[in-house]
């Protein structure tokens, strides 16, 4: 695996907050496949380091709040944005990228691909993709800009991993998770997330942006997280102008 460690990210002008503590350039033609729920590897993160994942928005009663706590933490994190709420809330997608956070790929509509011809899949990986790419960049192309993809319910089929691979996509799966497709409330899933991450003290943590029970949570666990000295990496794709380099 080739991963290159861009520069530290940009300067909090908060001093007691969390911050974004670097950016991680990630190559999807050498590293198609991340992620220990799904996969035997995962990104090179020390002890200590998480990786913020956000799935299913854009979602605008919820997704304003998020960006709020997430800025008030200096705190960058990835989106993979399913693609017909996209369409529906373009002005959010922009938003979402102005705030420097990545914006990644879901599909069009949330469908299990595991069962899906694979043709049908890539299809709808495609329509997934384009209207994000449409929404964040006003041309819908099926090229994506970010070429990262997160599965839904990380069910996958060999067929289209391997297609994905040969497109240089990056997969993503988790390796935490907050477990917030269940209802709890936010105090429930802040001690069940919180002690997973003591257990494997480092990774990829999946949240749902939809979720009021994660929206009320977020800012208890980054707290959390700056207190118990943990850090905050930002992914972009490999070659992506980091903050850092936007501002020579």
């Amino acid at each position: 695996m080739t991963f290159v460690a861009a520069a530290a990210a940009a300067e909090c002008p908060r001093k007691d907050a969390l911050g974004t503590s670097r950016v991680l350039a990630v190559d999807a033609a050498t590293t198609p496949r991340v992620g220990l729920k799904s996969f035997p590897q995962t990104l090179p993160l020390e002890d200590h380091e998480v990786v913020l994942t956000f799935d299913d928005g854009p979602w605008p009663a919820t997704d304003r709040r998020i960006l709020a706590v997430l800025a008030q933490e200096c705190v960058r994190a990835t989106f993979f944005l399913i693609g017909k709420p996209a369409s529906e809330h373009p002005e959010l997608v922009r938003r979402i990228a102005a705030e420097g956070h990545t914006i990644a790929h879901h599909t069009w509509t949330h469908h299990n691909l595991k069962y899906m011809k694979p043709e049908a899949a890539i299809g709808e990986i495609d329509k997934g993709v384009a209207a994000v790419e449409k929404a964040l960049h006003g041309t819908a192309t099926t090229t994506p800009s970010t070429p990262f993809f997160r599965f839904p319910f990380f069910d996958m089929t060999p067929a289209t991993l391997d297609a994905l691979q040969k497109r240089g996509i990056a997969v993503f799966g988790a390796d935490l998770w907050a477990s917030d497709w269940n209802p709890m409330t936010p105090a429930q899933q802040l001690k069940l997330l919180t002690e997973r991450l003591q257990v494997a003290r480092k990774g990829i943590i999946l949240l749902h942006d939809p979720k009021a029970q994660t929206t009320a949570m977020l800012p208890a666990f980054l707290r959390w997280l700056r207190d118990n000295r943990y850090r905050v990496v930002h992914l972009v794709p490999a070659g992506a102008k980091t903050v850092s380099d936007k501002a020579q």
